[in-house]
């Protein structure tokens, strides 16, 4: 019994430290597009978004079900052999974590939190334990559907924003008012962000707590304390702000401009709001990184930088894969090894993500130099003095250049006319 205990704080104390990698790792989902544009200061941007998850975490717990009563059938499992496999899944969802984050990838923490326990449970449990059917409609799918369905979104909000804004008597658009419309919007991301990954650790810690016996399996809903825990640990990790993530959503996939962020934040938060109450646990990241490129698709003259969006790419489908490889790994070591195997996982993972922190050092990037255009500028890009006309600006100067040479030829054809009306005369 004393080593169910031991084994259950351990996979806490994990479940919190993920949740910590998922703060900081998915800070850029809220406060890229409005740090690049200078709607918001890099510091004052994260601790805003700090705030806004602490709030998010506390307001809906559906996702956090889904978690513990949804992807692995628990009734196919011992509960004491169970705890073990949710210690190795979080390891492969941690060390995700930060190696996208070193390599400054926007991927999914939550597709790593899933791959994680499902690799740890096929090698320490059996496929009949993971209920596919809930891992298709509840996972895949929406990760299939929600990064299209937000791009799809924040070009039309993008295309609507500049045609209401356009202007053609070469006076002001008034589109830097969207940077103020970005603090409201950014900071509903904030919050959709809170409601839906605080939720994945409380579901995780809720799984260990009922296999523990230590809370009835007919309660799903996560207890007072771990929804407190989780919801200060992924405040205090997006407090620290995932820079280097940060620098790729808000500069590395597109020039953002005001009324982009706008509208990919408007996208972002509308979705993640929905996909939250229907219980579906969806990555913020794709959702957010679908709406920057779909921003950037609805800007005339912007360029969307595709090798940036293929690298993405690659990693949102090595995401599941990668970190159900890493879980199985260290579930595999329990199933050798035993308790000695559990140990012998923590050293691994301290030493893993050490390593990976140390390295991070040799190229660090933080709020002063995630962004250098803005910290020198105040903007993310340098918007042109004289960009060029619209298709319907250069149909006016057609127009316009039209009537010119039509008053020219009348003006020339009377000019003519009175010249030889003159010539008569003088005869």
């Amino acid at each position: 019994m004393e080593t169910a205990a031991l084994i259950v704080v351990l996979v806490i104390a994990l479940a919190l430290f993920f949740d910590f990698t998922n703060g900081f790792h998915d800070t850029a989902n809220a406060m890229a597009t409005p740090i690049a544009t200078g709607a918001l200061k890099p510091k004052v941007a994260v601790l805003l978004a700090a705030s806004l998850n602490l709030v998010g975490a506390f307001l809906s717990t559906e996702v956090s079900k889904t978690i513990s009563h949804g992807i692995v059938r628990e009734d196919q499992i011992e509960p004491l052999a169970f705890l073990p496999i949710i210690f190795a899944g979080l390891i492969g969802a941690i060390t995700w974590n930060m190696l996208t984050w070193l390599l400054g990838l926007p991927s999914s923490s939550s597709h790593a939190l899933f791959g994680g326990l499902i690799g740890a449970t096929l090698v320490g449990a059996s496929a009949a334990a993971i209920d596919f059917g809930m891992v298709l409609s509840k996972v895949v799918l929406p990760a299939l559907i929600a990064p299209f369905t937000a791009g799809v979104i924040a070009f039309l909000a993008t295309r609507l924003a500049y045609a209401v804004t356009r202007r053609y008597d070469s006076k002001p658009d008034g589109r830097d008012g969207f940077r103020w419309g970005q603090i409201f919007t950014s900071s509903l991301v904030a919050l959709a962000h809170g409601t839906n990954d605080a939720q994945k650790t409380m579901g995780v810690i809720t799984l260990a707590l009922i296999m523990a016996g230590w809370q009835n399996a007919a309660h799903a809903d996560p207890q007072l304390w771990v929804i407190l825990a989780c919801a200060l640990t992924i405040a205090l990790g997006t407090y620290m702000g995932g820079w280097r993530i940060i620098r790729t959503l808000g500069k590395g996939l597109t020039d953002v401009k005001p009324a982009q962020g706008f509208s990919a934040e408007t996208s972002t938060a509308a979705t993640i709001l929905a996909s939250s109450a229907l219980g579906f646990a969806l990555s913020t990241t794709q959702v957010a990184s679908g709406s920057v490129i779909g921003s950037g698709l609805g800007r005339r003259g912007s360029t969307v930088r595709w090798r940036t969006v293929g690298r993405i790419a690659i990693g949102w489908v090595l995401t599941l894969p990668a970190s159900a490889a890493v879980g199985a790994s260290a579930a595999l070591l329990v199933v050798w090894f035993g308790s000695a195997g559990i140990f012998i996982d923590a050293v691994l993972a301290v030493a893993i993500i050490v390593l990976m922190f140390v390295r991070s050092r040799h190229n660090q990037v933080d709020s002063s130099n995630a962004m250098s255009e803005v910290a020198d500028s105040g903007l993310a890009v340098k918007v042109k003095r004289n960009p060029p006309p619209t298709r319907r600006q250069r149909a006016i100067l057609r127009a316009e250049r039209a009537q010119q040479k039509a008053a020219r030829a009348d003006e020339k054809a009377r000019r003519a006319e009175k010249k030889s009306d003159e010539a008569k005369g003088e005869r």
